[in-house]
């Protein structure tokens, strides 16, 4: 007997469905309620399939929510239906597949598909058979309804449908689909399209047997009138780009063509498809060959496509100027994440670099419409080209961009100064002839009526930022940061954020250049903090703790900390301590605490309490969350990674000041839980400020030693770069505290040392370290640790070449030159290295260069004039030349 429902059953799940439509909150709830009653019931999924496929004299909405409540049952309880249940929903969907409703059609192909997704493709054999034979129906809303259906499927589980638990189907569908390429029907061949482009970047077999085929078929649909099919038929292209451009090449010049035409398609869906394709073909070898030829029609294309749309500008707000005295709604402000403390060494010619794994911030000229469009997706593919082609773009750009940039219409005009951003980094050489002409155009632009213009102006500039500092300051860097800082203060709150961000980008490259400025600066900035609204503020934050970083010790003037102490500790007793401004603001007090030094010793004490009391409050909820996770909620220990970080900037700002304040306070301890913590971060972090506080005030650390040292050994683990970087850095500074004392703990340390320090790929950032921290090791035990020489002395060479002549690296090299004492034999097969290592040297103090002169000399002596000869010989002249005017060899 097929099932029925009853009147009265299905008078009451009709009645649930209008209420559950009523905008009213006790009403929705009270829907709730009813709802778990009823999935108690298990005939009760019965009536909603009946309600969805059956009962057609109900309206469509009605219709299609009952079977989404249906489907919501399903996900969650659908191991709980009995199989007189589901059998019956399987049938009715497969039924009524063809229903003349498209909302219904789709509503049943998601209850199909989310059925298949619980494991039930394997269990529910005839569907894809039946679904793929609907396809030859003669009824329309059968085949679209079976189409919409396979293609939630293969969205869903394009995996499993390739792998031997189904008997591999796709060897049956791909065929099947491909000849649905030339239906009559627009949606069916967008259908089939969209099933097939599941398949391309797993690289499925049955796809790749079929796949000259598939291109033909694409190629034939390149002038379909429907602009579904268009943007499906790009977005095949643009994959099989990245998986098959062996088959694309023969045809190249004409998918070239093609996407020419299509990134100018009326239909915006269609033309940021086609763009895609020049931000992939960028990315192939390939790319210069194929597309040298064509610039000159892509150019013009990508710089047009670059203007802002007429729907940008509404949402955008293009034409409210002044809006800053609007409060920011919530939802407007991204989560920012904090980027634990990673310490690095300085390099030869510049800063210390950036590790590794730290990920650049993407420059991101329209952060509030971070939907991706075809303005965003054009300046990229050109910014990529302008990295492949270098100067050999400008011949295509520069005769457009004049036109541009003096353009009466304000649109126009930005997107020409957006290119001039865009090209920056590419095409820098050429660009500088006409810099000076251009610099002064775009400061001017900084004053444009249309704060559209205003806000990319500073983008561009910042693009081009290294350049100005390049010149005389009077030249370009004054004008330039006279305007910005006028910006900073724009009645515009795009602007101001643009501004802000661009002003940091000045800071870095100018570093101590901004020191006679440096009054002028800190009013603005202070004057910013009265006029942001909350966004813009966790910006300002980011200026000021950059241009602390960049002009370091020049802050430490009464007048300057005058002028920015107070209002950044207004805001610190503003903020509550769950607070997530505090990120921001505790990042920026760290760097400022840095560039203060003994200038912040006024304000240190409730800074340091409040860092303890956030590491305190943090590990006590982990704790209790850790207890009873139903009671407590898991606590957000960027709060505590925060704090930690704050705590190492007072240690290595104060040094020795921060004496007093570790020994009021429980930090010890509590970095001890800190160090054992599950999160890598936390981790990181609390190994950075060990390092720190064993700087400034090891009598406090000393008596912890023993319990740390394992906890240090265990997290020599190169699988988290970081966290072994901090750790291993944290070993080497507690070697120069203590001496021969650190005999006890070599052997649970150096072993894992030396492992790291011969790994292949291994970050430049942590060999360095790791290099570090074997020679201080040398310096302290050079008995315990110079027979292992030989199994590092060469990529401990290598990797400390390149590091400038300091602290670190004079300790570290008189650990080498003491082990070498010990341990002669242990360099003699890769002496050449430790030659070139010693020539690295620019200006060793006197004692560490009479170390290197009797090593040099003594090997020398050893083998002998004509041995030594015979091996200098290796040397590159530049080597042969440094040793012999420094050393005398």
């Amino acid at each position: 007997m097929e099932w029925q429902p009853d009147e009265q059953g299905l008078q009451q799940v009709l009645q649930l469905l209008k209420d559950s439509q009523s905008p009213d909150t006790a009403t929705q709830r009270a829907v709730q309620e009813k709802l778990e009653q009823l999935n108690q019931y298990p005939d009760f999924n019965n009536y909603l399939i009946f309600v969805l496929t059956s009962l057609k004299s109900e309206d469509e909405p009605t219709r299609s929510l009952s079977g989404l409540i249906l489907k919501n049952n399903v996900k969650a309880h659908y191991q709980n239906f009995p199989p007189t249940v589901a059998d019956f929903i399987k049938r009715e969907c497969l039924n009524n597949i063809g229903d003349p409703s498209p909302l219904i059609r789709a509503t049943i192909g998601i209850l199909i598909t989310t059925i298949a997704s619980k494991g039930e493709l394997q269990t529910w054999p005839e569907l894809l058979p039946q679904l793929c034979n609907l396809l030859n129906s003669e009824d329309y809303n059968t085949c679209e309804g079976s189409f919409g259906a396979l293609q939630k499927i293969c969205e869903d589980s394009s995996e499993l449908l390739d792998s031997d638990a189904l008997n591999r189907p796709l060897n049956i569908m791909i065929p099947k689909f491909l000849q649905f390429f030339k239906h009559c029907s627009p949606k069916i061949r967008s259908h089939a399209i969209a099933c097939v482009n599941q398949f391309i970047i797993g690289r499925a077999q049955a796809l790749m047997d079929n796949i000259d085929t598939f291109i033909e078929s694409l190629f034939a649909l390149a002038g379909d009138e429907d602009c579904e099919v268009r943007k499906n038929v790009c977005r095949a292209l643009v994959m099989l780009l990245e998986v098959r451009i062996d088959r694309l090449i023969p045809h190249m010049h004409s998918i070239i063509q093609y996407m020419l035409q299509r990134t100018q398609d009326a239909d915006e869906n269609v033309s940021l498809e086609a763009c895609e394709f020049w931000l992939t073909l960028a990315e192939q070898p390939i790319c210069k060959e194929a597309l040298s030829g064509h610039l000159v029609q892509l150019i013009p294309i990508l710089v047009n496509g670059m203007k802002y749309s007429e729907i940008d500008i509404i949402l955008l707000k293009g034409d409210v100027e002044e809006d800053d005295n609007v409060p920011d709604s919530e939802q407007d402000i991204k989560p920012r994440f904090h980027k634990s403390r990673t310490v690095t060494l300085q390099h030869e010619g510049g800063e210390g670099e950036e590790g590794e794994d730290i990920d650049e911030d993407e420059d991101d000229d329209d952060d509030t419409l971070s939907d991706w469009n075809l303005r965003k997706c054009s300046a990229a593919a050109l910014d990529v080209l302008a990295n492949v082609f270098r100067d050999d773009l400008l011949p295509h750009l520069l005769p457009l961009l004049k036109g541009l940039l003096f353009h009466p219409d304000w649109v126009i005009k930005e997107s020409g100064i957006l290119v001039l951003g865009a090209i920056a980094e590419g095409c820098m050489q050429g660009m500088v002839p006409y810099l000076p002409e251009l610099i002064p155009h775009l400061i001017q632009c900084l004053c444009d009526k249309k704060a559209l213009v205003r806000s990319i102006a500073c983008w561009t500039l910042s693009r081009y930022a290294h350049w100005v500092v390049s010149q005389p300051p009077e030249a370009h860097l004054k004008p330039l940061m006279t305007e910005l800082l006028k910006r900073i203060l724009d009645g515009n709150k795009r602007v101001q954020e643009a501004a802000c961000s661009a002003f940091a980008t000045l800071e870095e490259e100018a570093c101590t250049e901004l020191v006679p400025y440096l009054s002028f600066i800190l009013d603005t900035l202070v004057f910013a903090f009265g006029k942001y609204q909350h966004k813009n503020l966790l910006i300002l934050y980011d200026a000021i703790g950059t241009l602390a970083d960049s002009v370091g010790h020049h802050l430490n003037q009464p007048e300057y900390i005058q002028k920015l102490m107070p209002p950044l500790i207004q805001k610190w007793n503003e903020l509550k301590d769950e607070d997530k401004d505090l990120f921001p603001l505790l990042e920026c007090l760290s760097s400022v605490a840095t560039a203060l030094q003994s200038g912040f010793l006024p304000y240190c004490e409730p800074v340091y309490q409040r860092c303890v009391t956030l590491v305190q409050k943090t590990l006590a909820q982990a704790m209790m969350y850790s207890q009873q996770p139903d009671q407590y909620e898991a606590p957000d220990k960027d709060f505590m990674i925060v704090a930690l970080d704050l705590l190492s900037g007072l240690a290595e700002g104060l040094g020795g000041h921060v004496d007093q304040l570790v020994a009021r306070s429980n930090i010890m301890t509590l970095l001890f839980q800190c160090m054992q913590d599950s999160m890598p971060e936390v981790r990181q972090s609390s190994f950075a400020l060990l390092g720190d506080l064993t700087k400034a005030c090891f009598p406090h650390v000393k008596p912890c030693i023993a319990e740390f040292m394992p906890i240090l050994g265990t997290n020599l683990n190169p699988e988290f770069i970081s966290v072994c970087n901090n750790a291993t850095w944290a070993i080497g500074e507690i070697c120069m505290q203590m001496g021969v004392e650190m005999q006890p703990y070599v052997a649970l340390v150096l072993p894992h040392l030396v492992e790291i320090i011969n790994r292949p790929n291994t970050p430049k950032t942590l060999l360095e370290n790791t290099a570090i921290t074997i020679g201080r090791l040398g310096y302290v035990c050079p008995q315990e640790v110079a027979p292992m020489l030989q199994q590092f002395i060469r990529p401990w060479c290598t990797s400390l070449r390149n590091i400038r002549d300091n602290e670190e690296k004079d300790s570290a090299f008189r650990g080498i030159c003491v082990m070498i004492g010990v341990n002669p034999g242990g360099v003699v097969q890769d002496f050449i290295f430790f030659c070139d290592a010693v020539a690295s040297w620019v200006s060793p103090k006197d004692d560490l260069r009479d170390m290197f002169y009797k090593i040099l000399h003594g090997f020398k002596d050893q083998v002998g004039e004509e041995n030594w000869q015979q091996f200098s010989e290796q040397f590159p002249p530049i080597l042969k030349e440094r040793l012999s005017a420094c050393y005398g060899v």
